[in-house]
């Protein structure tokens, strides 16, 4: 009888015990604690009771987040055709955990509503939830899932689009023109060809900026005959394609607007520097060179200093005769070294009467970089200086007071400001303004010297007025930035006694000037990275850029003490000629930082081949909101580095169309074959740029490339 009763007993407790921990759970539901509520849901659904699927529907609108994820994990367990739906809101959760807990939900289910889910919502998640829900149809056994969402978000934005610029108000139609323009569709281009003679000036731009995106050379011609339109927006549009497009036929179109000095004359000039070099856009650039403003004309200039030059002998002709001397000398300018056969012709102008002609002269040989002619150069000075020293006399000889007299102060006690405050009742007030100035006076320079700033200081005035326009003071300046140029005897200490004129223009001569003396010059001028106005710092980290390794470490070693002017820095490195191995640390400390100067700090360590950066552009990419990604993605891809290639592959799922297109392009040149599923895949996106670049990372049998080595 013992040995029979010992069992039921047994079972008895068992059952009670489950009993018990059951009505534990069903009480934990009601916790105020959400990590309570949801361990409650998960361990409710590893019972596989049927009648608590109404507990996980109500737990899957729950407050916090983390129940709503176990409850979305619940459902899926279920594998209920009726929770399809619900799993489909939780799919659309402003939190990415319970999107991704849904999308996988939704795989167990299988069945047609679900997938349909899945493939609508790929399209309007972001990078994580999309990556899932690739995973989830996988699961699923859906063949070539990735490949099938791609094309069904193609679609949906192909009508979406084109529903819009039919039947749309005229903002949805600008904005669509644009959308369908970026999809490099044949179609697309069949549709805004008719559009861009539209009387709606907004809509025919907005379709010729389209055509751009599009990429198909047909519509060149069309867009070419806008640039005789009236319209600026219209004309800006079209050149805007234009360069886009790429095709050099339409170069002598582009010189006109050039030379026409219109406020789209620079857009003009970009345009056919940014065309394949042929004759005929060498030919444009020397004609604006010649006839165009001087921003363009310099810009056409340097342009084919690069290139070898023009033919001397239009310029020749053009400096004989003082009535077109002044476009010679602009010629002269721009082509610099490369004009040195004009030495002879240019020199008589540094004695001409006329001051615009005579400056225009003093630049043009700086910019040939011929020391013969120093001697005339001192001799200018010395005139300049002279002519200007009576006005540039101090007429208050005593330095002007930097604090305030006895008596004067506002925080003093003895202070009349101070009195007539206490007559009003307040004391206290000025009192404590001004401590709480001081106090935060202190806070930042307390914060600067933490972060290796330095504590820029602004400039007191040594004059209450000063007589001089600083116009007059524009030879000067061109004068001395010359003799530092040409390394004139004796003009490093000359410079070094402009660096603390109270002219900025003569500063900046002097700091540009002393840049181009070699090391020790360039001791000297880094000093004007930390000058509180923003058109002196941005003209020596320039100057400091083009001269050669010395300068640009120089650039390097000041950027942390630059705060947020540490992008005048990056920005002058990126157009220069190149950077210093040693910038790695300071520009992976930059990219770490994040915000717009990370852009820049990537491509450079992408320029640079930076390998020992790559762990730090790695870490990057886990900044789901940064502005830099694009950025660090093709830097990635210029190292050439493998171990990055399972962090930019992620990147193939990303919601923006440029994010995804720099992905396939720095996947090309790492190489990884483990990506060519996704890759194909992205040869369905709706945009061009995504379809092209992920179809030059595969090679012709369908395989990733190899990459660098």
């Amino acid at each position: 009888m013992r040995t029979g009763v010992r069992p039921f007993i047994l079972v008895m407790a068992l059952v009670l015990g489950c009993n018990g921990s059951r009505d534990q759970l069903l009480a934990d539901l009601q916790s105020p604690r959400p990590e309570v509520r949801a361990l409650a849901v998960k361990k409710l659904a590893g019972q596989g009771n049927a009648d608590d699927l109404v507990l996980f529907t109500r737990a899957a609108k729950d407050l916090a987040a983390i129940v709503r994820a176990e409850a979305a994990v619940a459902l899926g367990e279920s594998q209920d055709p009726r929770v399809v739906d619900l799993l489909g809101e939780l799919l659309e959760d402003p939190v990415e955990d319970v999107q991704a807990r849904a999308a996988m939900a939704l795989a167990k289910v299988q069945n047609d509503k679900a997938k349909a889910y899945l493939t609508l919502q790929y399209g309007r998640r972001s990078r994580a939830t999309r990556q899932v829900i690739v995973q989830a149809l996988k699961s699923a056994n859906v063949n070539g899932a990735m490949a099938e969402v791609v094309a069904a978000e193609a679609k949906a934005q192909w009508d979406r689009n084109l529903l819009a610029l039919t039947e749309g108000e005229l903002p949805e139609r600008v904005g669509a023109a644009e959308e369908l323009g970026k999809s490099g569709r044949p179609d697309a281009v069949t549709r805004l060809m008719p559009l861009v003679r539209d009387s709606q000036v907004i809509l025919a731009a907005a379709a010729v900026r389209g055509l751009g995106d599009a990429g198909d050379k047909r519509a060149v011609g069309e867009i070419a005959l806008l640039l005789n339109e009236s319209f600026p927006e219209l004309r800006e549009s079209a050149i805007i394609a234009l360069t886009k497009l790429q095709d050099p036929a339409v170069a002598p179109r582009l010189q006109a607007v050039a030379m026409e000095k219109s406020a789209v004359s620079p857009l003009a000039i970009d345009a056919i520097l940014a065309f394949p070099r042929t004759p005929q856009t060498d030919a444009a650039l020397c004609a604006v060179m010649m006839d165009g403003a001087p921003a363009e004309a310099l810009a056409a200039g340097r342009a084919m200093r690069s290139r070898g030059g023009c033919p001397v002998d239009p310029i020749g002709e053009r400096l004989a005769r003082p009535a077109t001397a002044a476009s010679g000398l602009q010629a002269v300018v721009g082509l610099g070294p490369t004009a040195q056969p004009l030495l002879g012709k240019v020199t008589p102008w540094l004695n001409q009467p006329d001051a615009s002609l005579r400056l225009l002269a003093v630049e043009a040989v700086e910019a040939m970089g011929d020391a013969s002619v120093v001697p005339a150069l001192q001799k200018l000075y010395e005139q300049e200086a002279k002519g200007l020293e009576a006005m540039r006399a101090d007429w208050v000889t005593q330095p002007l007071p930097e604090r305030y007299g006895p008596g004067f102060d506002p925080a003093s006690e003895a202070s009349p400001v101070k009195s007539l405050t206490q007559q009003a009742g307040g004391e206290d007030k000025v009192a404590k303004h001004a401590q709480l100035l001081e106090r935060v006076k202190a806070l930042n320079a307390a914060r600067a010297r933490e972060a290796g700033r330095a504590v820029v200081q602004p400039r007191v005035p040594t004059e209450l007025h000063d007589d001089v326009d600083p116009e007059r003071l524009r030879p000067l300046a061109t004068l001395l930035r010359a003799l530092g140029t040409l390394k004139a005897p004796g003009a490093l200490e000359l410079l070094k006694g402009y660096t603390q004129d109270a002219s900025a223009p003569l500063r900046v001569a002097a700091l540009t000037g002393l840049a181009r003396l070699g090391p020790e010059g360039v001791e000297l001028a880094k000093a004007g990275l930390l000058e509180p106005e923003r058109d002196v710092q941005k003209a020596v980290a320039q100057v400091l850029a083009e001269a050669g390794d010395a300068g640009q470490a120089a650039l390097v070693e000041m950027m942390p003490k630059m705060g947020s002017e540490k992008l005048l820095a990056l920005d002058a490195l990126t157009r220069g000629s190149g950077v210093p191995v040693s910038a790695s640390a300071a520009l992976q400390a930059v990219v770490s930082e994040g915000g717009a100067e990370a852009a820049l700090a990537a491509s450079l360590l992408g320029r640079m081949g930076a390998k020992d950066a790559v762990p730090t552009l790695i870490k990057a990419l886990d900044e789901s909101n940064s502005v830099a990604r694009r950025d660090v993605l093709l830097a990635l891809g210029a190292i050439g580095d493998a171990q990055a290639a399972e962090a930019v592959a992620r990147d193939l799922y990303h919601d923006l169309p440029e994010v995804r297109a720099a992905a396939a392009s720095a996947l090309r040149k790492i190489g990884t074959p483990a990506q060519a599923e996704s890759l194909d895949a992205l040869k369905g996106d709706y945009f061009r740029t995504v379809r092209e670049s992920a179809g030059a990372a595969l090679t012709k049998d369908g395989t990733a490339a190899e990459g660098a080595r």
